[in-house]
């Protein structure tokens, strides 16, 4: 039981490449995806880099003022 315990299936991240110049931002980018992938996780990531969001993310959830405004998955996000 506590070897299930110590492997995490999300993974939070929050503005993780805010202060990143675009070139290493793509590369944290990518290598989180990979780890994300390779380990199964679900990931919630907070972003403003709308790029980001559309180019990784499986669902798109936008707030306004503490509100959902937009909710789109897959293809609709594009």
């Amino acid at each position: 039981v506590m070897t299930d315990l110590m492997k995490p299936k999300l993974l939070l991240l929050d503005e993780h490449t805010a202060a990143l110049d675009p070139k290493t931002s793509q590369m944290v980018m990518d290598l989180t995806q990979k780890i994300v992938e390779h380990h199964q996780w679900t990931t919630l990531m907070i972003t403003h880099d709308m790029n980001h969001a559309i180019e990784y993310g499986n669902r798109l959830i936008m707030l306004y003022q503490g509100k959902i405004v937009v909710d789109v998955k897959g293809e609709e996000k594009k």
